[in-house]
């Protein structure tokens, strides 16, 4: 299903959506059976729309934003320590 980060993001489990709509295919009527994998297809389809509506993200895109983040706070930082070396520079004069 979804599960929260670290953070508290919900992230989308794609995994959790291919067994949900087998799950649900494999519970219809023997008559049904001959249309299954139209319907898992179908199914599936259905639960990607619906999840994609509750604004989650895969734990890829998650990842990739984890990783741009981290490289910016470690530029915020660097960037931090020159404007506190000017400004230290600049009380010297």
């Amino acid at each position: 299903m979804t599960r929260p980060d670290r953070y508290g993001y919900a992230m989308l489990d794609t995994k959790f959506i291919d067994d949900l709509a087998r799950q649900i295919s494999d519970s219809l009527p023997a008559g049904i059976k001959g249309a299954q994998q139209d319907l898992e297809r179908n199914i599936h389809t259905l639960l990607q729309a619906t999840f994609a509506r509750l604004d989650l993200v895969t734990r890829e895109e998650f990842d990739t934003q984890t990783r741009v983040l981290a490289r910016t706070r470690e530029k915020l930082e660097q960037l931090e320590k020159t404007v506190a070396a000017l400004e230290a520079g600049q009380r010297q004069d």
